[in-house]
């Protein structure tokens, strides 16, 4: 015959309470799927690769004013689309994409400085190569540390 044993339950001593599971971290993406954008599942960047599309391709149809206008609103767009998700995908740590970035950090400070100064054209390829090169370094010390210590990681 088994023998029933009786449960005490335990006294808790004043300043004893009970412990609370600790919260839960957020899921994070599978290594072999890029990272959710910020905005779920809204097609905010195809939103704007379209948009961008539209404006290049009316450009060439408007009269030259406004088609000009068209036609740099339409890159910048779709370009910021495609930054936004180069951007979200080296620091995720899914694909690198250091030059892509490195290049959205240099051509704009040599386009300021040989539109906007009068600083002779080498010395606007230095500071923009400069700038390059500076911040290829920390995108790649950036990508590293999210990927594992990889310095690129190549998908299909």
């Amino acid at each position: 015959m088994a023998t029933k044993r009786k449960r005490r339950k335990r006294r808790r001593s004043p300043g004893q309470h009970p412990v609370a599971p600790a919260p839960k971290p957020a899921p994070r993406p599978r290594a072999d799927e890029p990272p959710p954008p910020p905005w779920g599942s809204f097609p905010l960047s195809e939103i704007a690769v379209f948009v961008g599309v539209v404006l290049l391709v009316a450009g060439f149809f408007v009269p030259p004013p406004q088609g000009f206008v068209m036609i740099a609103v339409g890159l910048v767009i779709g370009s910021l689309a495609g930054l936004e998700l180069s951007v979200r995908e080296h620091f995720g740590g899914y694909r690198s994409h250091t030059l892509v970035l490195s290049a959205a950090v240099g051509v704009p400070i040599f386009g300021v400085l040989f539109a906007a100064t009068m600083v002779p054209v080498p010395i606007c390829l230095a500071a923009g190569a400069v700038a390059f090169g500076g911040s290829a370094w920390l995108f790649t010390q950036a990508f590293r540390r999210r990927s594992g210590g990889a310095p690129f990681r190549l998908r299909g």
